[in-house]
């Protein structure tokens, strides 16, 4: 199977429905890194994930550094419902918040970032590079090895990055062959 992003691809577009926290936001701004952060409320460890990244925010933030959360798969019978629950979800996980908050009822974000790069798994993290373009895409426990080095330019030619992007992609491969597999049934 083929798939549209990995690292050193353009950032796809932010196409949220509702932002439920901070000031919308359509296109990642030159010159700046964003985490962008995508969880689901039925994720048992997307809260404490979440309010981690909140805190390297904080921490990277003079450095220009912006984390994004992008709520996706949320399941209720309505969208109003839906986002219902992840307001109620981030009351209790970030009730101080300062990041922005999108919600993706439509799927269209998780379409074109999660699907498009064979990343199948919630928590998921994504770093935009100051050009752009993706510079990490994978678990949630690398941002913080990473970000620094996206800060200063090292991470896209490291052999580590290389490493790290081989790894992710045969996961997502193996993830893939494995749902087909399951389909069949």
């Amino acid at each position: 199977m083929t798939f549209n992003i990995s690292i050193g691809s353009p950032a796809p577009s932010i196409n949220v429905q509702h932002w439920l926290r901070g000031d919308p936001l359509s296109n990642f701004l030159l010159g700046k890194i964003y985490i962008l952060d995508f969880f689901s409320t039925t994720c048992g460890y997307c809260g404490p994930v979440l309010s981690h990244l909140a805190q390297m925010q904080e921490e990277f933030s003079n450095m220009g550094v912006e984390l994004i959360g992008v709520a996706a798969n949320e399941e209720a019978a309505t969208a109003n419902e839906a986002r219902a629950q992840v307001d109620k979800w981030l009351t209790k996980w970030l009730p101080n918040t300062k990041i922005r908050i999108g919600f993706d009822h439509s799927g269209e974000m998780a379409k074109h970032w999660l699907l498009a790069s064979l990343s199948y798994h919630l928590p998921q993290a994504f770093i935009v590079g100051r050009d752009g373009s993706i510079a990490f895409i994978g678990d949630l426990d690398m941002p913080e090895d990473v970000l620094p080095k996206v800060i200063d330019g090292s991470w896209l030619a490291s052999t580590e990055a290389k490493n790290a992007e081989k790894a992710r992609i045969a996961e997502g491969e193996s993830d893939v062959s494995y749902n087909a597999l399951c389909r069949r049934d």
